[in-house]
């Protein structure tokens, strides 16, 4: 990074998983790429842009990093990811792949037409991810 570029804070979001061969799967078939650089037998590092990764780790391994029981998604909340998408459409679109990669649709729509509209699903593992267009003239006022 050159010292005219501000720096970009990123974001890792780590996630238990029952079966990291099928989560790596789920998630390549959204589109996102794993980075073999950061993935091995107990962990995969999917790509989701430049500054956001889901750290997918095995339960065994995510274990290591806390003391706390690891919660069940597919019983208990704890998170909602958040992504962001550029249109109505690129919604319906990463949502529908999930689908049809083996996630689960939510069945409550978001949408405010002048502002906002989302949808959400969940992963193979119950985590919940939330995905949302905001109407860029809404945003600027």
């Amino acid at each position: 990074m050159s010292q005219s570029q501000p720096y970009q804070q990123m974001i890792f979001v780590n996630l238990p998983v029952n079966d990291l061969d099928a989560s790596k799967k789920f998630f390549t078939e959204l589109g996102y790429a794993i980075n073999p650089q950061f993935s091995d037998e107990n962990a995969a590092s999917v790509v989701i842009s430049d500054t956001i990764f889901a750290m997918l780790l095995t339960k065994p391994f995510y274990a290591t990093f806390t003391k706390k029981e690891i919660a069940d998604a597919t019983r208990t909340s704890e998170v909602m990811i958040a992504l962001s998408a550029e249109s109505r459409e690129k919604v319906d679109e990463l949502v529908e792949k999930a689908v049809a990669a083996g996630g689960t649709a939510s069945d409550k729509v978001q949408d405010m037409p002048d502002f906002m509209y989302g949808r959400a699903f969940d992963d193979l593992d119950g985590h919940t991810w939330e995905v949302v267009w905001m109407n860029p003239a809404a945003i600027e006022g």
